[in-house]
């Protein structure tokens, strides 16, 4: 009996231990409420709740100083628009999310899809994921997207075994020169654009390194602008030889159609006589559909198609925006994004003043800009338009 006693006091001992452990260990994970919480100086999180707070070492990007996650007021009848391919699925989602972390979060603009095949299922699953507005899905019809009537397919052949013996970019390529057709002069006539006056070109893989807390294409339509750029610098000569040439014969042709105010001087240092290659980089633009389908600038693009430079050379949609912009529209009505920061393959445009970088929230390295080196255009587009270039631009300079 003794020793069974004993051995049952041992049990309740050993128990009593275990049960002392197990309370240590649980006080000592459980997070203590310090003083200054219970004195109502801290919230929970750890963020000061009254003034004179004395934490060091932080900045003041507290949650009221981020830019609202939506955006009060009417919203522009507007929409961005990609033309991409289904394999183009997983680029053209990170430069949705750009835009969205940095512009639509707080927008919820609708955009605009197109292919010159269906989209399947899983592009529209993704990427309607990922856009806040409404996405919409067109199909290109054929007509806007092969050879017209009017082209010898013989000829176009020859051109592009040519340039391919050349090497020049995209010279062989018959899908690049059916989407620099398309981007001329039929995206904006597709049934689902019709529902709009005013767009944004964004393509895949680009990136926005900036906030933009403002409405875009309320800004445009504000300022009275109808065309935008971020990005300038010269065309590949051997891509365009004849393009100024028909230029200049639809000018004769149509004075009617050439603003008085033009800007001429960003195409041509004699006056017209022939062109310099300047344009504005078409992957980003932000611009009016009423415009490109006003009679002015169709009847520009249709001379330009009937001539045939789409597929005898490689004319790019970037050189034929940027020829109309400057001759059908006056000065004031072309705007550059400064404060817009871009990147697409190779270029970057970062703003070149600090002050802004830092405002915005900017993450491109200014030593990236672009707009002051000796290829790019955009310090033309300052002269001809007596605007001040920004502090600085000079350290950006080759």
């Amino acid at each position: 009996m003794a020793s069974g006693g004993a051995r049952y006091l041992r049990y309740i001992l050993f128990a009593f231990f275990g049960l002392a452990v197990i309370y240590f260990i649980s006080s000592s994970s459980t997070p203590r409420v310090p003083s200054d919480l219970l004195d109502n100086k801290k919230d929970f999180t750890g963020i000061p709740t009254k003034a004179g707070s004395d934490l060091k070492n932080t900045t003041p990007n507290t949650a009221g100083g981020l830019a609202p996650a939506t955006h009060d007021g009417p919203r522009m009848n507007a929409t961005f628009v990609t033309l991409a391919r289904n394999s183009d699925l997983w680029e053209i989602a990170r430069s949705i999310r750009q835009v969205e972390d940095r512009f639509n979060r707080k927008f919820h603009y609708d955009w605009v899809f197109l292919n010159d095949k269906p989209f399947d299922e899983e592009f529209k699953k993704v990427t309607t994921s990922l856009v806040s507005g409404t996405t919409h899905y067109g199909e290109i019809p054929k007509e806007h997207w092969s050879f017209p009537e009017h082209i010898d397919q013989d000829k176009a052949r020859k051109v592009r075994e040519d340039m391919a013996q050349r090497k020049i970019i995209y010279g062989d390529s018959i899908s690049y020169r059916h989407m620099c057709r398309f981007e001329s002069g039929f995206f904006f006539r597709q049934p689902l654009m019709l529902n709009y006056e005013w767009y944004w070109r964004v393509e895949p893989s680009v990136e926005l390194f900036c906030d933009i807390d403002y409405d875009v294409f309320k800004f445009m339509a504000d300022k009275k602008k109808k065309y935008s750029f971020v990005l300038s610098l010269y065309e590949y000569v051997e891509t365009i030889p004849t393009l100024w040439d028909s230029t200049k014969k639809f000018m004769k042709a149509h004075p009617e159609h050439i603003a008085k105010d033009n800007s001429m001087g960003f195409l041509s240092d004699d006056g017209g006589e022939t062109y310099n290659h300047c344009h504005m980089w078409s992957n980003f633009e932000v611009g009016n559909l009423n415009w490109l389908r006003s009679k002015a600038y169709t009847d520009f693009f249709e001379s330009l198609d009937q001539d045939g430079g789409f597929f005898y050379e490689r004319w790019g949609d970037a050189p034929v925006h940027s020829i109309a912009a400057s001759l059908l529209l006056n000065k004031d009505e072309i705007h550059f994004f400064e404060d817009i920061a871009y990147y697409h393959v190779p270029f970057t445009h970062c703003p070149t003043s600090e002050k802004q970088r830092l405002k915005l929230k900017c993450h491109c390295n200014p030593k990236d800009n672009f707009d002051w080196k000796g290829y790019s255009c955009t310090s033309r587009f300052f002269d001809i338009n007596g605007m001040e270039k920004p502090d600085g631009y000079e350290t950006q300079q080759d």
